[in-house]
């Protein structure tokens, strides 16, 4: 008697970052390699789908009202700037960041500026007790009588005291400690962190209740938990800064709201989380004179312009191998300008040891601040100091030639507010010179490395002949 083959077993484990399945659990995927997002799933089901009830009519985009998705202040002017103008009703802000970086301190302080205006928040918190959260709350004057506080790790008990306190704010401490008695799985796990988040979306939405969640971060920067969870949210901020430092940066990685090309700045001390709305003197270290191997440049972080200063070393070497060692800056776009150093300006840096850095723990991402690395390398080679009032702007390429850079007057305004008399940009800038500010400010433009150099007086005495005007020393 012929026996009929056994129907194939479904897939019973599926990945939740790109839907790869296995026939058994595994704690990496096969196809994403990423650790921890393969879950059980159900057997894969086709159902015709009917017609269920509608939450409204479908309406024309010109009768809908505009006015219910504004954005209302936070308090906060920084995360206002990061945000574009504040918090639109029923948006679900994420907040991610290291350890130890000041995300708590963040929140409980948009939450007592919150109360402060008369408004009731709700901070739930999963890893402090209230006794906690209140003794860090009096540290940083955060105590109001609309705040309340609870300590709940359980979803439905989250959302019981939303129901008992009716917030206009809703602040949770973090998302990765909360979990769902009818989902599978251990709180922070993948299926848990989706399954919570999109509860307390839906209920954000349905009540027009602006939510803040705090989200853990991995060892390698990125959020903790499903690739879908930066998708459910409306907004997602990342915080940053040095453990050693004092200095916060606040970044939008994703706004449906507002631009995501902003930055805040915070000082973080014992009495809390300080606004900084000028935080270029952070970058920026003023020396009674003028020294060798320091240059001044404007980088761009965001939309806001911040001076940085770059400083070098240069030392003879005493091995076959010199040393090159950066701080803030990339150490391979170094090595290109050390290349061009040598064959385009003539300076032999390659038996010497160099070490180059940015101060205040300002980190250098783009190419617009190469010319003023190669600048504070040739004066620390040469020793001789380039002007205190001068400030350079300017990409390198590797034929020596000086590039454009964007918002080059937006960057030259700034450094004319703060007191600077000169710039030395590249040629043949094509935007508008519109800023008022740049009418006391002396702007060289330069064609090559090696023509700025000496401009700069940097290169040596005599090196090239050019007329006085052109000298900033």
């Amino acid at each position: 008697m012929t026996t009929t083959p056994s129907k194939r077993a479904f897939a019973t484990y599926r990945c939740a970052e790109c839907g790869w399945t296995s026939m058994k659990w595994v704690g990496r995927c096969g196809e994403c390699q990423a650790w921890g997002t393969v879950d059980a799933a159900g057997q894969p089901r086709v159902a015709s789908v009917m017609p269920g009830p509608v939450s409204g009519p479908a309406l024309p985009i010109s009768s809908v009202a505009g006015e219910t998705a504004t954005t209302q202040a936070t308090g906060v002017a920084e995360l206002d700037r990061v945000l574009g103008g504040g918090i639109v009703p029923g948006a679900v802000l994420l907040l991610a960041g290291e350890p130890g970086v000041g995300k708590s301190t963040l929140l409980l302080e948009v939450a007592a500026q919150a109360a402060r205006r008369g408004q009731k928040v709700l901070y739930v918190s999963g890893e402090e007790s209230v006794a906690q959260v209140r003794m860090r709350a009096a540290r940083t004057s955060a105590v109001e009588d609309t705040l309340y506080l609870a300590a709940e790790i359980d979803l439905s008990a989250a959302v019981a005291h939303v129901d008992a306190v009716q917030p206009d704010l809703l602040v949770i401490d973090s998302i990765q400690t909360l979990a769902s008695r009818d989902i599978d799985g251990v709180a922070g796990g993948v299926t848990q962190v989706r399954a919570v988040t999109a509860a307390l979306v839906r209920i954000a939405k349905e009540r027009g209740l602006p939510t803040l969640l705090v989200g853990h971060v991995t060892k390698d920067g990125s959020i903790a938990g499903p690739r879908a969870l930066e998708h459910i949210v409306d907004v997602v901020l990342q915080f940053e800064g040095e453990r050693n430092g004092r200095l916060r940066m606040l970044r939008a990685v994703k706004n449906r709201f507002g631009p995501v090309d902003e930055i805040g700045c915070f000082d973080l001390s014992d009495d809390g989380i300080v606004e900084v709305a000028d935080p270029t003197g952070l970058f920026v270290s003023r020396h009674p004179e003028a020294i060798s191997g320091t240059c001044i440049t404007v980088t761009l972080e965001g939309r806001r312009p911040l001076l940085a200063e770059v400083q070098s070393l240069v030392t003879p070497g005493n091995g076959q191998s010199p040393r090159r060692a950066v701080s803030g800056l990339d150490s391979s776009r170094l090595a290109m300008l050390l290349a061009v150093l040598d064959r385009r300006a003539g300076l032999k840096l390659t038996p010497h040891d160099i070490y180059a850095s940015t101060v205040g723990g300002a980190v250098l991402r783009g190419p617009s601040s190469d010319l003023a690395v190669a600048v504070a390398i040739a004066s620390a080679a040469t020793n001789v100091p380039v002007p205190s009032n001068t400030v350079v702007i300017g990409e390198v390429g590797l034929a020596g030639e000086l590039r454009q850079v964007p918002s080059c007057w937006q960057r030259l305004s700034e450094a004319a507010r703060l007191g600077f008399t000169r710039a030395v940009i590249p040629r043949d800038h094509r935007e508008k010179r519109t800023h008022r500010e740049l009418d006391s400010l002396q702007v060289v433009e330069c064609a090559d490395l090696f023509r700025a150099l000496a401009i700069l007086n940097v290169v040596g005495e005599g090196s090239v002949r050019l007329p006085d005007d052109l000298r900033l020393g």
